[in-house]
């Protein structure tokens, strides 16, 4: 079939619409039937009507609201197609009341469901690695292929695992819903993991790639929701706090050739001077409350990088007693090792390079230990270890722009090693 030009413009739009507010749409839509799966399908199916119809008609008025409508009358018709629709007519009745009562909406107009949508997802019944795919892939609207290269898993594993997690969801019976306030406490520090790790697979992705939807934005965004519900919660204050001290630095992270720029050669002018301001400001607040937690300490090394205005004048004595106190918190390797390399700053890389040792037993295959290593070694002017150690970094790393970055530090090392210099 030939691609026309009304065919290609269609699909742009409709790419488009579902970037900005698919996960909106998919959200209320699942709030609407209360089943992942018929809202997925449902809206699967709206889109292809949409291709069709668009393309005849022209663009409706809402896109969003013209999607929202026609996935709902798509499930009506999947409910009275189905072999069960009898035990079904009651649901079938209050959609198509809805449908009558709404029509197409505006998309200011549809119920913005993601906060009620995340609690489902994080909830205590589903395994964390379940609720952060759930999560990629229903609210912020990544596919099953994008979400199995997050995770390093193929594509098939990654299906299987959202499969079991929405009829999991069913099966129980877990509700759309947000908690009571006396079953907040329980929920909140999972949905707060989740949203960091949303973000957290943003910032590792760079920039966003063919107009894909910004996870480091979706994850403020969302961290923004919770803070309207828990105002007075110093670790959600905490998470929305760390999330915009790290995106900050989102302009000056990738050079114009897309190299990784490591953060002490990063041009400080190129970061958000009111991100910043904003991040710090909820760290005060957060830690006035006297209810430290790991995230507000987590905001607190951040905030500390992003007030240094150079990397000689980053307090790097308090920043390793800040990963000290955030190990006692929520012992982790990673964490210590980041103390490690503060204490490099701090103390000296003699030091941490001893201290290293201890950790890299826990982290045999942990790309940042050996870049880590690395670093040290090549500030001790042992370049000829520091380019074994570099070739251990790359060979763990699957991110572009990261071997990009230590294919120079490596090249450099090599140079140094063969004249023989501590320059």
């Amino acid at each position: 079939m030939k691609t026309t030009p009304e065919c290609t413009s269609v699909s742009q739009s409709l790419d488009a619409v579902m970037r900005a507010d698919g996960g909106r749409i998919l959200a209320c839509l699942i709030g609407q039937l209360r089943d992942f799966q018929l809202a997925e399908d449902c809206l699967q199916d709206a889109l292809e009507s949409a291709l069709v119809h668009w393309r005849r008609t022209g663009l409706p008025g809402s896109p969003a609201g013209w999607l929202l409508q026609t996935a709902r009358r798509k499930a009506i018709d999947r409910l009275r197609r189905a072999a069960n629709f009898r035990s079904k007519e009651a649901e079938i009745a209050h959609l198509a009341a809805l449908d009558a009562r709404e029509g197409p909406m505006e998309l200011h107009h549809i119920p913005d469901e993601r906060l009620r949508l995340i609690f489902t997802c994080c909830h205590p019944a589903l395994l964390q690695e379940a609720s952060v795919a759930l999560t990629l892939r229903t609210l912020c609207g990544l596919s099953t292929e994008q979400i199995a290269r997050a995770f390093v898993v193929t594509p098939v594993t990654m299906a299987q695992r959202l499969v079991r997690a929405k009829s999991k969801i069913k099966r129980a019976g877990i509700g759309y819903a947000i908690p009571q306030p006396g079953e907040l406490g329980g929920r909140v520090e999972a949905v707060l993991d989740v949203i960091y790790l949303v973000f957290n697979a943003g910032f590792a992705r760079q920039q966003p790639e063919n107009g894909e939807t910004d996870l480091c934005e979706e994850a403020i965004r969302l961290a923004r929701l919770l803070e309207q519900l828990r105002p007075d919660d110093p670790e959600v204050e905490g998470l929305l706090a760390l999330c915009l001290l790290q995106n900050s630095r989102n302009g000056a992270r990738v050079s114009p050739s897309g190299a990784l720029v490591p953060l002490d050669e990063q041009d400080r002018a190129l970061w958000d001077r009111a991100a910043i301001a904003a991040g710090v400001e909820l760290v005060d607040r957060a830690l006035a409350r006297g209810r430290p937690g790991p995230f507000q300490v987590q905001a607190a090394i951040a905030a500390l990088h992003a007030e240094a205005a150079s990397p000689s004048q980053t307090d790097w004595r308090e920043i390793a007693l800040l990963y000290g106190a955030l190990d006692e918190m929520r012992p982790n390797p990673v964490v210590r090792l980041n103390r490690i390399m503060a204490l490099s700053h701090a103390r000296g890389p003699e030091l941490a390079l001893a201290a290293l040792e201890a950790v890299a037993g826990d982290l045999p295959n942990y790309q940042p230990l050996h870049a880590a290593r690395a670093d040290l070694l090549r500030r001790l002017g042992r370049f000829d270890e520091a380019e074994a150690a570099y070739g251990e970094a790359i060979a763990t790393s699957d991110d572009p722009a990261q071997v990009q970055f230590l294919e120079k530090r490596l090249a450099k090392a090599r140079g140094l090693a063969r004249r023989g210099t501590n320059r």
